[in-house]
C-alpha cells in the first residue's frame, strides 16, 4: 500500500515530459541533443523529463554518448484508428485520448454535469490517481495499461441499474476472449481475473434522479504490459494481458474490442437488464459453487458456498442454515484468512467509518 500511495503521490507528468516520453516510445535511441533540438529546450529540461518518466515507474536506459531509450515501446492510443475499428459501435461512442489524467471517473463525471454526449469515452495514458472500489488506487504507468470511462445516460433511475458492473465485467471477459485470451473469469462483483490474479476491475458511479434519467460513469482499468515497479506495487496478486499470452496485440486493437463489446452489452442491458446475463455471468464466475467468505460493509462475515447471483447481481450464498444475498461486500474464495485479506477487511471498516 506505501508503495502504491507513493507511486500515486508522483502527480503528471509535466507536457515536456509527456513530449519526450511519446518520442522514446518506440524503443529506439533518441540522444539528449536531439530531443532538446525537437522539443526547442535545453538539455538539463530532457534529463529532468528522463528523470519524471522514471519515477513514474517506466525505465529508460542511458548510454552515455548516445542517448536514451525505453526498455519497454510503448504503442500510443490513437482514436481515429481505435474508431475505424469499431464497426457498428462508433456511431454509439466518442473517444477522447488524454496525456495524463488524475481520475478519468471524476473528469467524466463533471463532463456529464455539463451536458457531455451518451457515449462520451475519455481515455488517459496515465492515470496518476485512479480509483477502484471503496476508494482504493489504481496502480498504473504510463502507455502500461488502458484506463478510461464510458458515459452511458439511462431513461430509468439508479435503483433500475442494479448488476451492470456485473454486465461490464462480463463484456471485458468476452471482448479478451474474441482477441484469444481463454483462462479469464470474474470475480464477483467487478473483477476480471486471470487465474487467481487480477487483470481488471470496474468502477460504476451512477448519478440523477431516483426514477429517471440518470448518467452511469463507467470506469475501467485494464493491465496490458506493467513495468516490474507498478507491478509490484499494487497490493494484491495482478497480472496483465502481456504475462497473461497476448503479447502480441496493441493497445488500440484491444481498446476497439473492448469498446465494441461493451457498447453491445450495454444496448442489451437497457433491453433486459442483468436478468439477461445471468447465466452467462455464472457460467464465468471463477466462484461458482465454490466456498467463499464475504466481508460486509459493517465489518460482518458471510461463510458458505457461492451458489451464484440472482437476477439483481445479488450474490447468493448457501451457509448451511439458509441462502443469503449480499449485494456489497468483498468476496474471498476458500476458507483462510491471509494478510491481504485482513487489509482488504481492514480497508473496508475505514471506508464505513
Amino acid at each position: 500500500m506505501a508503495q502504491a500511495a507513493r507511486l500515486a503521490a508522483r502527480r503528471k507528468l509535466a507536457p515536456h515530459a509527456f513530449a519526450v516520453l511519446r518520442r522514446l516510445g518506440a524503443g529506439t535511441v533518441v540522444s539528449g541533443e536531439q530531443l532538446a533540438r525537437d522539443l526547442g529546450v535545453v538539455r538539463s529540461t530532457i534529463w529532468s523529463a528522463v528523470r519524471a518518466i522514471e519515477r513514474a515507474g517506466l525505465q529508460v536506459e542511458r548510454t552515455r554518448g548516445r542517448g536514451y531509450r525505453l526498455l519497454q515501446p510503448v504503442v500510443w492510443v490513437d482514436a481515429q484508428s481505435v474508431c475505424a475499428m469499431l464497426g457498428r459501435a462508433a456511431r454509439a461512442l466518442q473517444l477522447t485520448v488524454l496525456d495524463h489524467c488524475e481520475s478519468t471517473n471524476s473528469a467524466l463525471a463533471l463532463q456529464a454535469e455539463a451536458g457531455a454526449e451518451h457515449g462520451t469515452v475519455l481515455l488517459a495514458e496515465w492515470q496518476s490517481a485512479g480509483r477502484g472500489r471503496f476508494d482504493r488506487r489504481w496502480v498504473s504507468a504510463p502507455g502500461a495499461a488502458l484506463t478510461f470511462s464510458v458515459l452511458w445516460r439511462f431513461d430509468r433511475g439508479p435503483a433500475q441499474l442494479s448488476g451492470l458492473s456485473l454486465v461490464v465485467g462480463l463484456a471485458i471477459a468476452e471482448a479478451l476472449r474474441t482477441l484469444g485470451l481463454r483462462e479469464v473469469s470474474l470475480a464477483w462483483p467487478n473483477d476480471v481475473m486471470v487465474g487467481r490474479r487480477k487483470l481488471a476491475g470496474v468502477l460504476t458511479e451512477i448519478r440523477g434522479d431516483m426514477f429517471g434519467p440518470c448518467a452511469a460513469v463507467i470506469g475501467i482499468g485494464l493491465n496490458v504490459r506493467l513495468p516490474p515497479q507498478a507491478l509490484a506495487a499494487i497490493d494484491q496478486p495482478a497480472i496483465d494481458l502481456a504475462r497473461a499470452g497476448l503479447r502480441d496485440l496493441d493497445r488500440n486493437s484491444i481498446l476497439a474490442a473492448v469498446l465494441s463489446a461493451l457498447a453491445s452489452a450495454l444496448e442489451r442491458f437497457e433491453r433486459e437488464g442483468f436478468g439477461g446475463f445471468r447465466q452467462q455471468w455464472q457460467a464465468c464466475s471463477a466462484s461458482q459453487n465454490r466456498p467463499v467468505r464475504v466481508v460486509l460493509p459493517d465489518g460482518q462475515v458471510v461463510r458458505g458456498r457461492m451458489l451464484g447471483v440472482d437476477e439483481h447481481g445479488a450474490l447468493r450464498i448457501d451457509t448451511g442454515t439458509q441462502v443469503r444475498r449480499v449485494f456489497s461486500g468483498e468476496l474471498i474464495e476458500g476458507g483462510r484468512t491471509t494478510a491481504t485479506t485482513r487489509r482488504r477487511s481492514a480497508a473496508l471498516l475505514a471506508e464505513d467509518a
